[in-house]
């Protein structure tokens, strides 16, 4: 599934000193990340991830943001969603 997460940077030096590639890629079987936007002030970031479900990238991201930024997840729906890339393959 496609989760999309919502950072309110509370930490910005933290934030952005954290290596975004390893997080992306690093996560359990299953947990990929796909995109990243940031502000422009580095107050806020979008992300979309692929995971099995949103429990799952919770248990995951949350602790590797922990001090850095407050998330808010949410599974996309993709009947209604526009540019969504190909999913990973295994």
């Amino acid at each position: 599934m496609n989760v999309v997460v919502l950072h309110r940077i509370t930490d910005p030096e933290k934030f952005f000193s954290i290596d975004a590639e390893q997080v992306s890629t690093g996560g359990p079987p299953g947990v990929q990340g796909r995109q990243f936007f940031p502000s422009t002030d580095r107050s806020s970031a979008v992300c979309l991830w692929e995971a099995e479900s949103v429990d799952q990238l919770r248990d995951y991201l949350d602790p590797a943001t922990a001090g850095a930024s407050e998330n808010t997840y949410f599974e996309v729906d993709a009947e209604y969603a526009v540019g969504l890339p190909e999913a990973a393959t295994a």
